[in-house]
Protein backbone atom coordinates (compact mmCIF):
# COMPACT_ATOMS: atom_id res chain seq x y z
CA UNK A 1 0.00 0.00 0.00
CA UNK A 2 1.59 3.41 -1.31
CA UNK A 3 0.30 6.42 0.53
CA UNK A 4 -2.42 8.92 -2.35
CA UNK A 5 0.44 11.16 -1.96
CA UNK A 6 3.01 9.35 -3.71
CA UNK A 7 0.68 9.42 -6.82
CA UNK A 8 0.67 5.60 -7.09
CA UNK A 9 -1.92 2.83 -5.91
CA UNK A 10 -1.50 -0.89 -6.49
CA UNK A 11 -3.56 -3.81 -5.82
CA UNK A 12 -2.46 -7.11 -5.31
CA UNK A 13 -4.76 -10.80 -4.95
CA UNK A 14 -4.80 -12.47 -1.53
CA UNK A 15 -1.81 -15.30 -2.25
CA UNK A 16 -2.02 -18.84 -0.72
CA UNK A 17 0.23 -21.13 0.76
CA UNK A 18 0.31 -22.92 -2.07
CA UNK A 19 1.87 -20.17 -3.92
CA UNK A 20 5.18 -19.85 -2.13
CA UNK A 21 8.11 -22.55 -1.80
CA UNK A 22 7.55 -23.69 1.83
CA UNK A 23 9.83 -27.04 1.89
CA UNK A 24 12.28 -25.05 3.25
CA UNK A 25 10.12 -24.18 6.17
CA UNK A 26 10.57 -25.15 9.72
CA UNK A 27 7.23 -25.75 10.45
CA UNK A 28 4.48 -26.44 7.46
CA UNK A 29 1.02 -24.53 8.47
CA UNK A 30 -2.12 -25.21 7.28
CA UNK A 31 -3.27 -20.84 7.81
CA UNK A 32 -3.33 -18.67 5.33
CA UNK A 33 -1.64 -15.37 5.40
CA UNK A 34 -1.90 -11.70 3.83
CA UNK A 35 1.29 -9.85 3.42
CA UNK A 36 1.04 -6.32 3.04
CA UNK A 37 4.45 -3.72 2.25
CA UNK A 38 4.38 0.02 2.90
CA UNK A 39 7.12 1.77 1.08
CA UNK A 40 7.48 5.08 1.95
CA UNK A 41 9.81 7.02 -0.18
CA UNK A 42 13.30 8.21 1.67
CA UNK A 43 14.62 9.90 -1.52
CA UNK A 44 11.76 12.40 -0.58
CA UNK A 45 11.85 16.45 0.77
CA UNK A 46 8.62 15.68 2.26
CA UNK A 47 9.23 14.78 6.43
CA UNK A 48 6.84 11.95 7.69
CA UNK A 49 5.25 12.95 10.74
CA UNK A 50 4.03 10.61 13.35
CA UNK A 51 0.78 11.05 13.06
CA UNK A 52 0.61 10.68 8.82
CA UNK A 53 2.61 7.27 9.70
CA UNK A 54 -0.27 5.65 12.45
CA UNK A 55 -2.56 6.99 9.92
CA UNK A 56 -0.70 5.04 6.80
CA UNK A 57 -0.91 2.17 9.90
CA UNK A 58 -4.73 2.47 10.52
CA UNK A 59 -5.52 2.67 7.07
CA UNK A 60 -3.27 -1.00 6.87
CA UNK A 61 -4.90 -2.40 9.19
CA UNK A 62 -8.72 -1.56 7.68
CA UNK A 63 -7.37 -3.00 4.04
CA UNK A 64 -5.94 -6.19 5.99
CA UNK A 65 -9.46 -7.18 7.90
CA UNK A 66 -10.99 -6.42 4.04
CA UNK A 67 -8.56 -8.88 2.70
CA UNK A 68 -9.59 -11.31 5.63
CA UNK A 69 -13.12 -10.41 5.21
CA UNK A 70 -12.47 -11.52 0.96
CA UNK A 71 -10.65 -14.87 1.65
CA UNK A 72 -13.57 -15.86 3.68
CA UNK A 73 -16.03 -14.88 1.09
CA UNK A 74 -13.33 -16.42 -1.84
CA UNK A 75 -13.50 -20.09 0.67
CA UNK A 76 -17.32 -19.45 1.20
CA UNK A 77 -17.57 -19.22 -2.46
CA UNK A 78 -15.52 -22.26 -3.45
CA UNK A 79 -16.97 -24.22 -0.50
CA UNK A 80 -20.27 -23.27 -2.15
CA UNK A 81 -19.39 -24.42 -5.74
CA UNK A 82 -17.63 -27.37 -4.17
CA UNK A 83 -21.27 -28.51 -2.55
CA UNK A 84 -23.19 -27.59 -5.55
CA UNK A 85 -20.78 -30.18 -7.52
CA UNK A 86 -20.84 -32.67 -4.73
CA UNK A 87 -25.30 -32.25 -4.84
CA UNK A 88 -25.13 -32.64 -8.49
CA UNK A 89 -23.13 -35.78 -8.49
CA UNK A 90 -25.23 -36.85 -5.48
CA UNK A 91 -28.54 -36.33 -7.42
CA UNK A 92 -27.15 -38.17 -10.97
CA UNK A 93 -25.83 -41.76 -8.26
CA UNK A 94 -29.46 -41.51 -7.03
CA UNK A 95 -31.02 -41.63 -10.54
CA UNK A 96 -28.70 -43.66 -12.03
CA UNK A 97 -29.41 -46.60 -8.63
CA UNK A 98 -32.96 -45.70 -9.26
CA UNK A 99 -32.90 -46.95 -13.10
CA UNK A 100 -30.34 -49.82 -11.77
CA UNK A 101 -33.39 -51.10 -9.53
CA UNK A 102 -35.99 -50.77 -12.40
CA UNK A 103 -33.49 -52.81 -14.33
CA UNK A 104 -32.83 -55.31 -11.91
CA UNK A 105 -36.56 -55.54 -10.91
CA UNK A 106 -37.81 -55.80 -14.67
CA UNK A 107 -35.04 -58.77 -14.92
CA UNK A 108 -36.45 -60.71 -12.33
CA UNK A 109 -40.02 -60.40 -12.94
CA UNK A 110 -38.70 -61.54 -16.44
CA UNK A 111 -36.84 -64.72 -14.95
CA UNK A 112 -39.68 -65.28 -12.37
CA UNK A 113 -42.29 -65.71 -14.83
CA UNK A 114 -41.52 -65.58 -18.54
CA UNK A 115 -38.48 -67.96 -17.76
CA UNK A 116 -39.38 -70.18 -14.90
CA UNK A 117 -42.76 -71.10 -16.38
CA UNK A 118 -41.67 -72.48 -19.83
CA UNK A 119 -39.01 -73.87 -18.12
CA UNK A 120 -41.30 -75.65 -15.87
CA UNK A 121 -42.94 -76.78 -18.80
CA UNK A 122 -39.58 -77.97 -20.67
CA UNK A 123 -39.07 -80.19 -17.38
CA UNK A 124 -42.52 -81.63 -17.15
CA UNK A 125 -42.52 -82.42 -21.12
CA UNK A 126 -39.58 -84.27 -21.07
CA UNK A 127 -39.98 -86.48 -17.98
CA UNK A 128 -43.27 -87.40 -20.23
CA UNK A 129 -41.14 -88.23 -23.21
CA UNK A 130 -38.96 -90.32 -21.23
CA UNK A 131 -42.39 -92.60 -20.15
CA UNK A 132 -42.53 -93.22 -24.03
CA UNK A 133 -41.21 -96.04 -26.80
CA UNK A 134 -37.33 -93.84 -27.65
CA UNK A 135 -34.63 -95.55 -29.32
CA UNK A 136 -31.75 -95.18 -27.52
CA UNK A 137 -30.19 -91.88 -29.15
CA UNK A 138 -33.46 -89.94 -28.57
CA UNK A 139 -33.49 -91.65 -25.09
CA UNK A 140 -29.81 -89.80 -24.76
CA UNK A 141 -31.27 -86.50 -26.07
CA UNK A 142 -34.14 -86.35 -24.06
CA UNK A 143 -32.05 -87.05 -20.53
CA UNK A 144 -29.67 -84.56 -21.85
CA UNK A 145 -32.52 -82.08 -22.48
CA UNK A 146 -33.74 -83.07 -18.94
CA UNK A 147 -30.58 -82.51 -17.39
CA UNK A 148 -30.15 -79.32 -18.60
CA UNK A 149 -33.31 -78.15 -18.14
CA UNK A 150 -32.85 -78.89 -14.48
CA UNK A 151 -29.75 -77.07 -14.22
CA UNK A 152 -30.96 -73.97 -15.70
CA UNK A 153 -33.78 -74.12 -13.56
CA UNK A 154 -31.88 -74.01 -10.59
CA UNK A 155 -30.01 -71.69 -12.03
CA UNK A 156 -32.93 -69.11 -11.83
CA UNK A 157 -34.63 -69.89 -8.83
CA UNK A 158 -30.55 -69.34 -7.19
CA UNK A 159 -30.76 -66.02 -8.65
CA UNK A 160 -34.31 -65.12 -7.71
CA UNK A 161 -33.15 -66.46 -4.02
CA UNK A 162 -29.74 -64.55 -4.41
CA UNK A 163 -31.40 -61.36 -5.40
CA UNK A 164 -34.01 -61.35 -2.60
CA UNK A 165 -31.07 -61.86 -0.20
CA UNK A 166 -29.25 -58.96 -1.21
CA UNK A 167 -31.45 -55.97 -1.31
CA UNK A 168 -33.07 -57.55 1.89
CA UNK A 169 -36.36 -58.61 0.60
CA UNK A 170 -36.11 -61.83 1.33
CA UNK A 171 -37.33 -62.88 4.99
CA UNK A 172 -37.56 -65.88 7.12
CA UNK A 173 -41.35 -67.49 7.70
CA UNK A 174 -41.11 -68.69 11.03
CA UNK A 175 -43.73 -71.36 12.21
CA UNK A 176 -43.18 -74.78 14.35
CA UNK A 177 -42.59 -77.80 12.22
CA UNK A 178 -41.16 -81.51 12.51
CA UNK A 179 -37.79 -80.97 12.52
CA UNK A 180 -37.06 -85.65 12.70
CA UNK A 181 -39.12 -85.11 9.06
CA UNK A 182 -37.63 -82.41 7.73
CA UNK A 183 -34.22 -84.87 7.65
CA UNK A 184 -36.36 -87.85 6.49
CA UNK A 185 -37.70 -85.59 3.65
CA UNK A 186 -34.59 -84.59 2.34
CA UNK A 187 -33.08 -88.43 2.57
CA UNK A 188 -36.18 -89.39 0.23
CA UNK A 189 -35.44 -86.95 -2.04
CA UNK A 190 -31.65 -87.57 -1.72
CA UNK A 191 -31.91 -91.45 -1.97
CA UNK A 192 -33.19 -92.12 -5.72
CA UNK A 193 -30.02 -89.78 -7.05
CA UNK A 194 -27.78 -91.66 -4.41
CA UNK A 195 -29.24 -95.26 -5.38
CA UNK A 196 -28.20 -94.63 -9.96
CA UNK A 197 -24.11 -93.97 -8.30
CA UNK A 198 -24.53 -96.84 -5.69
CA UNK A 199 -23.87 -95.03 -2.59
CA UNK A 200 -24.87 -95.67 0.87
CA UNK A 201 -26.52 -92.63 2.38
CA UNK A 202 -26.98 -92.93 6.22
CA UNK A 203 -28.88 -90.26 8.39
CA UNK A 204 -28.07 -90.36 12.64
CA UNK A 205 -30.44 -88.08 14.74
CA UNK A 206 -29.10 -88.19 18.04
CA UNK A 207 -31.60 -88.91 20.78
CA UNK A 208 -32.13 -85.66 22.24
CA UNK A 209 -32.92 -83.69 19.20
CA UNK A 210 -36.27 -82.43 19.77
CA UNK A 211 -38.76 -83.52 17.24
CA UNK A 212 -40.29 -80.30 16.70
CA UNK A 213 -39.06 -76.75 16.33
CA UNK A 214 -39.83 -73.60 15.29
CA UNK A 215 -37.92 -71.42 12.66
CA UNK A 216 -38.03 -71.54 8.45
CA UNK A 217 -38.88 -74.93 7.79
CA UNK A 218 -38.42 -74.09 3.99
CA UNK A 219 -34.90 -72.61 4.50
CA UNK A 220 -33.47 -75.07 6.50
CA UNK A 221 -34.48 -77.81 4.48
CA UNK A 222 -33.53 -75.92 0.93
CA UNK A 223 -30.12 -75.40 2.90
CA UNK A 224 -29.62 -79.20 4.29
CA UNK A 225 -30.97 -80.37 0.73
CA UNK A 226 -28.43 -78.00 -1.24
CA UNK A 227 -25.32 -79.31 1.13
CA UNK A 228 -26.70 -83.36 0.82
CA UNK A 229 -27.09 -82.60 -3.06
CA UNK A 230 -23.28 -81.33 -3.17
CA UNK A 231 -21.79 -83.96 -1.04
CA UNK A 232 -24.11 -86.57 -3.65
CA UNK A 233 -22.37 -84.56 -6.70
CA UNK A 234 -18.78 -85.02 -5.79
CA UNK A 235 -18.90 -88.33 -4.90
CA UNK A 236 -18.50 -91.22 -6.96
CA UNK A 237 -18.21 -94.11 -5.10
CA UNK A 238 -18.04 -94.99 -0.78
CA UNK A 239 -21.04 -93.15 1.33
CA UNK A 240 -22.21 -90.01 2.76
CA UNK A 241 -23.71 -89.72 6.49
CA UNK A 242 -26.10 -86.85 7.95
CA UNK A 243 -25.81 -86.17 11.74
CA UNK A 244 -27.66 -83.63 13.14
CA UNK A 245 -27.79 -83.53 16.85
CA UNK A 246 -28.14 -80.52 19.36
CA UNK A 247 -24.45 -78.42 19.52
CA UNK A 248 -23.19 -78.15 23.35
CA UNK A 249 -21.74 -74.50 24.22
CA UNK A 250 -17.84 -75.24 23.42
CA UNK A 251 -18.61 -76.90 20.32
CA UNK A 252 -19.97 -73.47 19.20
CA UNK A 253 -17.27 -71.20 18.75
CA UNK A 254 -15.29 -71.48 15.73
CA UNK A 255 -12.02 -69.84 15.71
CA UNK A 256 -11.98 -69.54 12.09
CA UNK A 257 -15.09 -67.38 12.12
CA UNK A 258 -14.37 -64.70 15.29
CA UNK A 259 -17.37 -62.52 13.56
CA UNK A 260 -20.20 -65.75 14.75
CA UNK A 261 -21.01 -65.04 18.49
CA UNK A 262 -23.44 -67.32 19.37
CA UNK A 263 -25.62 -66.53 22.55
CA UNK A 264 -27.83 -69.79 23.88
CA UNK A 265 -31.26 -68.42 25.25
CA UNK A 266 -33.58 -69.69 26.97
CA UNK A 267 -36.42 -71.82 24.60
CA UNK A 268 -33.74 -71.64 22.06
CA UNK A 269 -31.04 -74.17 20.59
CA UNK A 270 -28.65 -74.61 18.04
CA UNK A 271 -28.73 -77.15 15.68
CA UNK A 272 -25.19 -78.55 14.25
CA UNK A 273 -25.89 -80.32 11.29
CA UNK A 274 -22.67 -82.44 9.82
CA UNK A 275 -22.30 -84.33 6.17
CA UNK A 276 -19.45 -86.29 5.84
CA UNK A 277 -18.68 -87.56 1.96
CA UNK A 278 -15.96 -89.82 1.27
CA UNK A 279 -15.74 -87.76 -2.46
CA UNK A 280 -13.01 -86.33 -4.62
CA UNK A 281 -12.15 -83.69 -1.37
CA UNK A 282 -10.59 -79.95 -2.37
CA UNK A 283 -7.36 -78.46 -1.09
CA UNK A 284 -7.36 -76.21 2.12
CA UNK A 285 -6.26 -73.09 0.22
CA UNK A 286 -9.45 -73.40 -2.29
CA UNK A 287 -12.11 -73.59 0.57
CA UNK A 288 -13.12 -69.84 1.23
CA UNK A 289 -13.60 -69.53 -2.31
CA UNK A 290 -16.95 -72.33 -2.27
CA UNK A 291 -18.75 -69.74 -0.33
CA UNK A 292 -18.30 -66.99 -2.89
CA UNK A 293 -20.78 -66.35 -5.57
CA UNK A 294 -20.47 -67.25 -9.11
CA UNK A 295 -16.72 -68.75 -7.94
CA UNK A 296 -15.49 -71.92 -9.34
CA UNK A 297 -12.46 -72.87 -8.22
CA UNK A 298 -10.15 -75.27 -10.27
CA UNK A 299 -10.42 -78.38 -7.74
CA UNK A 300 -14.10 -78.30 -8.41
CA UNK A 301 -13.83 -77.60 -12.89
CA UNK A 302 -11.63 -80.51 -12.17
CA UNK A 303 -14.44 -82.71 -11.33
CA UNK A 304 -16.30 -81.73 -14.35
CA UNK A 305 -18.95 -80.91 -12.09
CA UNK A 306 -21.50 -78.23 -13.71
CA UNK A 307 -23.51 -75.39 -11.78
CA UNK A 308 -23.69 -71.51 -11.20
CA UNK A 309 -21.28 -71.63 -7.99
CA UNK A 310 -24.80 -69.90 -6.15
CA UNK A 311 -25.15 -72.93 -4.11
CA UNK A 312 -23.23 -72.55 -1.07
CA UNK A 313 -23.04 -68.80 -1.26
CA UNK A 314 -27.12 -69.06 -1.21
CA UNK A 315 -26.39 -71.46 2.21
CA UNK A 316 -24.48 -69.27 3.83
CA UNK A 317 -26.79 -66.23 3.07
CA UNK A 318 -29.54 -68.91 4.99
CA UNK A 319 -27.34 -69.34 8.01
CA UNK A 320 -26.77 -65.93 8.78
CA UNK A 321 -30.36 -65.41 8.81
CA UNK A 322 -30.92 -68.07 11.27
CA UNK A 323 -28.23 -66.63 13.05
CA UNK A 324 -25.72 -69.39 12.41
CA UNK A 325 -22.37 -70.50 10.30
CA UNK A 326 -21.34 -72.82 8.00
CA UNK A 327 -18.15 -73.95 6.79
CA UNK A 328 -16.50 -76.86 5.06
CA UNK A 329 -13.51 -79.15 6.39
CA UNK A 330 -11.47 -81.25 4.13
CA UNK A 331 -7.90 -82.55 4.56
CA UNK A 332 -6.87 -82.54 0.96
CA UNK A 333 -8.15 -84.02 -2.62
CA UNK A 334 -8.97 -87.63 -2.34
CA UNK A 335 -9.93 -87.57 1.54
CA UNK A 336 -13.25 -86.14 1.45
CA UNK A 337 -15.56 -83.36 2.71
CA UNK A 338 -16.97 -82.45 5.95
CA UNK A 339 -19.76 -80.02 5.29
CA UNK A 340 -20.86 -78.50 8.92
CA UNK A 341 -23.57 -75.90 9.90
CA UNK A 342 -25.35 -74.89 13.03
CA UNK A 343 -28.30 -72.92 13.07
CA UNK A 344 -30.65 -71.05 15.86
CA UNK A 345 -33.83 -72.56 16.27
CA UNK A 346 -36.76 -72.13 19.16
CA UNK A 347 -38.29 -74.50 21.18
CA UNK A 348 -42.03 -75.19 20.96
CA UNK A 349 -44.11 -73.60 24.35
CA UNK A 350 -45.68 -77.09 24.71
CA UNK A 351 -43.87 -79.41 22.82
CA UNK A 352 -45.01 -81.79 24.99
CA UNK A 353 -49.09 -81.48 24.85
CA UNK A 354 -51.52 -82.97 21.98
CA UNK A 355 -51.34 -79.04 20.52
CA UNK A 356 -48.50 -79.96 17.76
CA UNK A 357 -51.28 -82.98 16.48
CA UNK A 358 -52.26 -79.91 13.92
CA UNK A 359 -48.83 -79.82 11.97
CA UNK A 360 -49.53 -81.87 9.13
CA UNK A 361 -46.82 -84.92 8.24
CA UNK A 362 -44.36 -84.48 5.87
CA UNK A 363 -45.66 -86.70 2.52
CA UNK A 364 -44.66 -90.10 1.90
CA UNK A 365 -43.35 -90.71 -1.23
CA UNK A 366 -44.95 -93.98 -3.05
CA UNK A 367 -47.40 -95.00 -5.40
CA UNK A 368 -51.38 -94.39 -4.41
CA UNK A 369 -53.91 -95.51 -6.89
CA UNK A 370 -57.24 -93.11 -6.71
CA UNK A 371 -59.79 -94.68 -8.74
CA UNK A 372 -62.67 -92.59 -10.26
CA UNK A 373 -61.08 -89.75 -9.03
CA UNK A 374 -61.97 -86.42 -11.06
CA UNK A 375 -59.33 -83.35 -11.40
CA UNK A 376 -59.64 -79.82 -12.34
CA UNK A 377 -56.42 -78.49 -13.50
CA UNK A 378 -56.43 -74.50 -14.00
CA UNK A 379 -53.19 -72.35 -15.74
CA UNK A 380 -53.70 -69.16 -18.13
CA UNK A 381 -50.66 -71.29 -19.59
CA UNK A 382 -51.08 -74.25 -22.09
CA UNK A 383 -48.57 -75.84 -21.99
CA UNK A 384 -49.05 -76.07 -18.32
CA UNK A 385 -52.24 -77.19 -18.62
CA UNK A 386 -50.50 -80.06 -20.69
Amino acid sequence: WIPRAAGIRLRVPLLHLSNFQINDWPELSTKRYALMVLMLPSDSARQWHVHELELVEVVADQVAVALSHAAILEESMRARDLLMQQNIALDSARREAETAIRARNDFLAVMNHEMRTPMHAIIALSSLLQETELTPEQRLMVETILKSSNLLATLINDVLDLSRLEDGSLQLQIGTFNLHAVFREVLNLIKPIASVKKLLVALNLAPDLPEYAVGDEKRLMQTLLNVVGNAVKFTKEGNISITGFVAKSESLRDSRAPEFFPVPIENHFYLRVQVRDSGSGISPQDIPNLFTKFAQNQAIALRNSSGSGLGLAICKRFVNLMEGHIWIESEGLGKGCTAIFIVKLGIPEHSNDSNLSFIPKMPVHGQTNFPGLKVLVMDENGVSRQ
